[in-house]
C-alpha cells in the first residue's frame, strides 16, 4: 500500500456532541444508538503504512505520550483510523487526572514510565477508515459493525465502547455507570455519516465536571485564574477569575508541586471566557478541580468551584 492509497492521514477534524437536558428517543422512522461517555482523553489512532500515529481532538500529534497504545495498535491493518477515548482505570474507576498526566508527558522517558505506572485503555467508538476505504460517508450502523469485527479478535487495551439501541437499557446505564466514573451518554443516529461538528448529542450526569489544572495566571501561589483541560479535549482554556476561597484551597496544593519557571517569552497562551489569549505559567497536571461551564450566544465561561482532593 502506498501513501497515496491511504484514505485518511492526520490531522482529521472530529465529530462532536452537543449537550441535551433529557434522554432523546428516536422519532418515527429513525434509529438511535446510546453509548457510555467515558471521562477520558479524545484520541484518533492512525495505522499508517509502517507506523502508528495518534491525534488529539485539537489535531495535536500525541503518539509519544501513549507508547503502550501505539504497540497495541500495530496489529491493525494499514489504513485503519479509529476514533475513541483514552481512559486510565484506578481502583475500578476512570481517572481523568491520570489520563491527563499521560497525555501531557513532557518527555519520552516520562511517557514510558507513566505507561508502566498508569496503563491506558482505549474505548473506540467509531471506525473512520480501513485499508483504502474511507468509511465516514457510511451510516453509523455499518461503521459500528465493521468496528466490532475489527476489534473483537484483538481484545484489550483496544476495545469498542458498549452500545445499545434500547432506551430502557440506556437509562439503566445512565443511572448505574457514574459509580465507575462514566460522565453520561452519547446519542447517535444509526443512519448518520461521520462528519465534523456537533451532530451527536450528550446527556451528562451533572452540570459540573472535573478539569485538570495545567497552568496558573498571575502569582504562582495566589493565581487570579487557572489554565484548565476539560474531559475529551486537550486544548487548555482560562477559567473565570477565582473566588477567594478557591485561591485559598489552591495555595497549599500549588506550593507542594515542583516549580516550573519558563522564560516569559516562552509562556503559552489559552483563550479566556471572551476569547482573549492569556499567558499562563505551566505546571505539572497533578491537580484536579470541579468546574461549572456556562454558555451564552457569544462566549462560554468555566468557573472553578473547588479543588478536588483524593478520597
Amino acid at each position: 500500500m502506498t501513501p497515496r492509497e491511504l484514505p485518511l492521514r492526520p490531522p482529521v477534524d472530529v465529530a462532536l456532541a452537543r449537550v441535551v437536558p433529557t434522554l432523546p428517543t428516536a422519532p418515527p422512522g429513525r434509529r438511535l444508538a446510546y453509548e457510555p461517555k467515558f471521562d477520558g482523553h479524545r484520541l484518533l489512532i492512525f495505522r499508517l503504512e509502517d507506523a502508528v500515529r495518534m491525534q488529539a481532538r485539537s489535531g495535536r500529534i500525541v503518539t509519544r505520550a501513549f507508547p503502550d497504545l501505539a504497540a497495541a495498535a500495530r496489529p491493525l491493518p494499514p489504513g485503519t483510523v479509529l476514533d475513541g477515548e483514552v481512559v486510565v482505570w484506578t481502583g475500578g474507576r476512570t481517572d481523568f487526572a491520570a489520563v491527563q498526566k499521560r497525555a501531557f508527558a513532557a518527555s519520552e522517558s516520562r511517557a514510558g514510565r507513566l505507561a508502566r505506572e498508569l496503563p491506558a485503555s482505549y474505548a473506540a467508538f467509531d471506525l473512520l477508515a480501513i485499508g483504502t476505504e474511507d468509511l465516514r460517508p457510511l451510516p453509523y450502523a455499518l461503521r459500528r459493525a465493521r468496528l466490532m469485527a475489527l476489534l473483537e479478535p484483538l481484545g484489550p487495551p483496544l476495545q469498542a465502547v458498549p452500545m445499545t439501541t434500547d432506551p430502557e437499557t440506556a437509562t439503566a446505564w445512565y443511572e448505574a455507570l457514574p459509580e465507575i466514573g462514566v460522565e453520561g451518554l452519547v446519542i447517535k443516529d444509526l443512519d448518520q455519516p461521520y462528519r465534523p461538528g456537533r451532530h451527536w448529542r450528550k446527556l451528562r450526569h451533572s452540570e459540573t465536571r472535573d478539569a485538570v489544572v495545567v497552568g496558573v495566571v498571575g502569582p504562582r501561589l495566589r493565581p487570579r485564574a487557572l489554565a484548565l483541560v476539560l474531559p475529551g479535549d486537550d486544548a487548555p482554556v482560562i477559567s473565570a477569575p477565582l473566588a477567594p476561597d478557591v485561591r485559598a484551597q489552591l495555595a497549599t496544593a500549588l506550593r507542594d508541586l515542583p516549580e516550573s519557571q519558563p522564560p516569559p517569552a516562552q509562556l503559552p497562551t489559552a483563550p479566556d471566557r471572551v476569547g482573549v489569549e492569556i499567558a499562563y505559567r505551566p505546571i505539572d497536571p497533578d491537580l484536579t478541580v470541579e468546574v461549572r461551564q456556562e454558555s451564552t450566544v457569544r462566549h462560554a465561561a468555566t468557573t472553578v468551584i473547588r479543588l478536588r482532593t483524593p478520597d
